[in-house]
């Protein structure tokens, strides 16, 4: 089949994201409620500095990471992220073994959210989401509101996001503009209530371990801090502006979510010169010193501010998951079902609502088993790291030699740097004695997704072999490596040397 024929069939969606929503896409989707119900936990952990000095470690090497995002959206901005850059990696089966686990992740953070909603209700309504209890899984007891309530949100942002980036892509940039307003004030007003904020930092570091180990082991959490900002590859074929602004729109995501987790882990540290008279009783350092330094004035503030938290994340993860899953399929690599996009909007409608299929069951099996899913699936997104910046090791040359590819020792530097991070983040979470690793039941959950999916790729294995390598580079890149080496072989010429093109778009010399 000629090459101009299947790019014609080769399924598109519509350019509609504005750079201002795919910025708001990345930091929405970093920022969760993680950054307002960890800041205690992370200050036992490693002390107030030690923790902003982690996550601002951390911040640095995702934003290495994130050059290798760019380099790889500015060459192929296509839907698929981490599938998309492993088949340029490493060919078909590593493709869809990262796609396979970066889906869980997306699936289980959307999940996740839906709880973490639940949650922050059953802080601030305890009475009624303490009702109807119906039973416990691994100790926590599960109750219909909070079933209920998970649920109604994931068909909700379902919905939405059946009716195109549009409305997804302009609620994601409001919701995280109230988010970062929320977190300003909160800071702004627990400094000026407090009396010595610099002072009642102190301890700056954990004095149960030295200052090198506290902050390692916050900068061991930066790959699920960060999550999210991986969510802007998958969102690349739906750019109205020009794919160069895409690191640019990553960076400024992740320095604003490190500000954001700096100011949430501050506030917690700097309102009171003693934390242990804060918080007894209750496992929310944070929310206990807000109400205690801002009333229920504070509390409503906060509040607000993870709700945007948690439904920009819900937004997010629904718009990479379903784009993910259109991509495996435009590959062959999943069922024809998942690459039916509407005929006005062009969204894939049914990968949106398969997320929403799988999504609906997890919150019945309650809140710590969920956190399972979502400790192991940290593996997968490590993994779609650790491809792109393969990929973008592989498409970037250090010299001229390296004929077809674009010159850039700098970016090639940084993808090599980002390799060894993403090999030491995958390292920290399955090496036993590391202290970020996996908890037992998530190497069982591991173990078993693993199995699904090759069983699955066994089903699937003739069908996505079926395509040749040209159709497949075509169906998953939007164009053939031959030609991409060629654009870049024809762009690094003077003017007067490229070759003259006929009406064709053939070079003139091959017209016949």
């Amino acid at each position: 089949m000629e090459t101009s024929e299947l790019s014609n069939r080769r399924r598109k969606l519509k350019k509609t994201l504005k750079p201002s929503w795919v910025f708001a896409i990345a930091l929405g989707s970093s920022v969760g409620w993680g950054a307002f119900i960890l800041p205690g936990d992370w200050i036992r952990e490693s002390g107030p500095l030690g923790a902003m000095i982690g996550l601002f470690i951390g911040a640095l090497l995702m934003m290495v990471i994130a050059s290798s995002y760019g380099v790889m959206i500015k060459k192929f901005p296509v839907s698929g992220g981490g599938f998309t850059y492993a088949f340029i990696a490493a060919g078909k089966v590593w493709a869809f073994i990262c796609g396979w686990f970066l889906s869980l992740g997306y699936l289980s953070i959307v999940a996740l959210n839906a709880s973490a909603f639940t949650l922050l209700l059953k802080f601030l309504a305890p009475d009624f989401m303490n009702r109807y209890y119906l039973y416990s899984v691994a100790g926590w007891d599960v109750y219909a509101p909070e079933i209920i309530i998970a649920s109604a949100l994931i068909l909700l942002f379902a919905f939405i996001n059946t009716t195109g980036t549009s409305l997804s892509g302009r609620i994601q940039f409001y919701f995280s503009l109230i988010l970062i307003g929320g977190v300003v004030i909160l800071g702004l007003f627990t400094l000026g209530v407090a009396d010595q904020p610099f002072q009642n930092l102190k301890p700056y570091f954990s004095g149960k371990q030295s200052i090198l180990t506290s902050i390692l082991v916050i900068v061991a959490i930066a790959p699920w801090a960060y999550v999210g900002f991986d969510n802007v590859p998958q969102a690349a074929e739906e750019f109205n502006f020009s794919p160069r602004k895409a690191t640019m729109l990553i960076v400024a995501s992740l320095f604003t979510s490190a500000l954001i987790y700096a100011i949430m882990i501050g506030l917690t540290a700097w309102t009171f010169p003693d934390l242990s008279a804060i918080g007894q009783g209750n496992l929310w350092l944070t929310g206990d010193i807000v109400v205690s330094a801002l009333g229920a004035g504070g509390l409503i503030v906060m509040a607000i501010a993870i709700i945007m938290g948690i439904f920009t994340g819900l937004n997010g993860f629904y718009m990479s998951a379903s784009r993910l899953l259109f991509s495996m399929a435009r590959a062959r690599a999943l069922p024809n079902v998942f690459r039916t996009i509407t005929k006005e909007k062009q969204t894939p409608i049914w990968g949106i609502w398969f997320v929403a299929l799988i999504t609906l069951p997890m919150p019945w099996f309650g809140r710590q088993a969920l956190s399972w899913i979502v400790d192991m699936s940290s593996t997968g997104v490590s993994v779609a790291y650790l491809f792109t910046c393969l990929a973008a090791y592989k498409v970037v040359a250090w010299k001229q030699e390296d004929a077809g590819r674009e010159i850039a020792p700098v970016k090639k530097a940084l993808a090599l740097i980002g390799i060894m991070a993403s090999s030491a983040f995958l390292a920290l979470l399955l090496i036993p004695v590391s202290p970020a690793a996996l908890s037992m039941p998530s190497y069982i959950l591991l173990l078993a997704w693993t199995v699904i999916g090759g069983v699955f790729y066994a089903s699937m294995r003739k069908r996505y072999n079926s395509l040749s390598q040209e159709e497949t580079e075509l169906y998953v890149l939007g164009k053939t490596i031959a030609s991409e080496v060629m654009d870049a072989q024809e762009s690094s010429l003077p003017d007067t040397k490229k070759p003259s093109i006929g009406m064709d778009g053939l070079p003139a010399k091959q017209i016949t």
